[in-house]
């Protein structure tokens, strides 16, 4: 088994996307890179995809990338040099123009942005440090009453409920990046402040199948939709910052859990963001109760965990990412994979759409019992487009889980996949060539040894990549 099975996403900043500082985090463990668009320039953001590339080349170390778009980030109106004090229980009009804000009157240049909120709204300032309640709607403007106070400065974003929010996503701007980071060649691209499942497609209709699309689940409205939305979607992101200001703060814990089990019973991937290990920002150790988060998030069966600001401005990148590898792998060894297993296997018929779907789930279903029964060292996925891997990697088996493709952004891919230890194929004629390469190459890259016992999971060589697998094979490697 190896050492750590959830799989790590970090976030370059200033502070790592060198590629001296790339390689390092490469080498500490990370297993795909985000590329935050709501910071710096598309340029930028280009340059810094080919560092990693470059880093990846140099190191040996494949890894994916996740391009995650800005969405429809709304910014107030600039405070005063030196910000203003906002203090609990003053009102304070929020206005629909373009001058500067003030402690009297926060300005947004947004039409339309406060005349859909109603008596007893929030409305919250930068990343919930400031929380204001709505005590008198208008239309252009509304009166608030300030239920959180402190210090603002700047041009915080502003956030206002979810269902009353006109802005559509994703933005112009989003569509934009989106066909630039596809063009590229990024793995992953991130919707934010999706709603819908037709946010997902709109995306789609930009990017094709040249990148996957994760869906952030930030909004109430999301939750509602949260079924549709998966199985429109290639992965989820739980983004516990925003979801903490739409839903009220004791619920996120639960939807964290609610979201990544239904991402988990439908074999798609689900990452679990936000403040995981903020202190370390500055500190080079965490506090406990960050510890207990991470673990927690492993517990609950995500597939990833992903740093922010720890690792784009903190102070002590590579430090972060190994504490992280060694918190995720200590609660491995705490989770009950086998109880995953066993309710997966009740639930599949009902999660999965179509006959190929439930073939391979089945297959997969199967695959998991039999690693168990028979003490398998391995289980080897040959996928043409990750499907097959992905469907097993819900099962969390404790057999090491290899994940096969002729096709190289398929192997990148799936770095993102729960225990999934991907390695690149050639493609073969058939199916009795390709287990026994598949065997062959595990074998000569230290994946498996002489003598163990291994699964082998595949569809028909040449197949197109919405085919099911439909072989399992028991290989004793001689």
């Amino acid at each position: 088994m190896v050492s750590r099975r959830t799989k790590i996403v970090a976030t370059i900043g200033p502070a790592s996307d060198s590629v001296s500082a790339i390689s390092d985090l490469l080498y500490a463990g990370v297993d795909v890179f985000r590329i935050n668009l709501s910071h710096g320039e598309i340029e930028g953001n280009l340059d810094r995809l080919r560092r990693v590339r470059e880093a990846s080349k140099m190191t040996g170390h494949e890894v994916a990338v996740l391009a995650d778009l800005p969405g429809p980030k709304i910014r107030v109106c600039p405070f005063p040099e030196g910000g203003v004090e906002m203090m609990p229980g003053a009102e304070v009009t929020l206005s629909e123009a373009e001058r500067p804000s003030s402690g009297d009157e926060i300005c947004v240049n947004v039409a339309g942005l406060f005349s859909g909120l109603a008596e007893d709204d929030q409305v919250v300032l930068g990343d919930g440090n400031i929380m204001l309640r709505v005590t008198s709607a208008g239309v252009q403007s509304v009166i608030a009453q300030v239920v959180t106070g402190g210090r603002v400065q700047g041009a915080p974003g502003v956030h206002v409920p979810s269902e009353r929010l006109s802005a559509s996503t994703p933005t112009p701007d989003d569509l934009l990046f989106a066909e630039q980071m596809a063009a590229a060649g990024v793995e992953f691209i991130a919707v934010s402040f999706v709603r819908t499942a037709r946010d997902i497609d709109e995306v789609r209709k930009v990017v094709g199948n040249r990148a996957q699309l994760i869906a952030k689940i930030e909004t109430s409205a999301a939750l509602a939709a949260l079924t549709d939305i998966v199985s429109a979607s290639d992965g989820v992101m739980v983004a516990r910052g925003d979801l903490g200001i739409d839903c009220p703060l004791e619920e996120v814990p639960h939807l964290q859990k609610m979201i990544i089990r239904e991402c988990v019973e439908r074999g798609v991937p689900v990452i679990t963001a936000t403040q995981m290990l903020e202190s370390m920002v500055s500190a080079a150790v965490p506090t406990r109760a960050e510890v207990s988060d991470v673990a927690n998030a492993v517990f609950d069966g995500t597939d990833a965990v992903m740093l922010s600001g720890e690792t784009a401005v903190g102070h002590h990148p590579v430090i972060v990412v190994e504490t992280m590898s060694k918190i995720a792998a200590r609660a491995e060894r705490q989770a009950s994979y086998r109880g995953w297993a066993a309710r997966l296997g009740r639930h599949q018929r009902g999660n999965w759409n179509s006959v190929e779907d439930r073939i391979t789930a089945a297959l997969g279903n199967a695959a998991s019992q039999a690693a168990r029964d028979i003490g398998a060292t391995a289980i080897l996925c040959c996928t043409q487009s990750g499907r097959t891997a992905r469907a097993m990697a819900r099962f969390r088996p404790e057999a090491t889980l290899i994940g096969l493709s002729p096709d190289e952004t398929v192997v990148r891919s799936l770095r993102l996949s729960w225990g999934v230890d991907p390695m690149p194929v050639d493609v073969y004629e058939s199916t009795d060539e390709m287990v026994w390469y598949a065997v062959e190459k595990a074998v000569q890259q230290g994946r498996i040894r002489h003598g163990d016992t291994v699964l082998v999971l595949a569809g028909a060589p040449g197949s197109n990549s919405s085919a099911a697998a439909d072989v399992l094979r028991v290989v004793q490697v001689a």
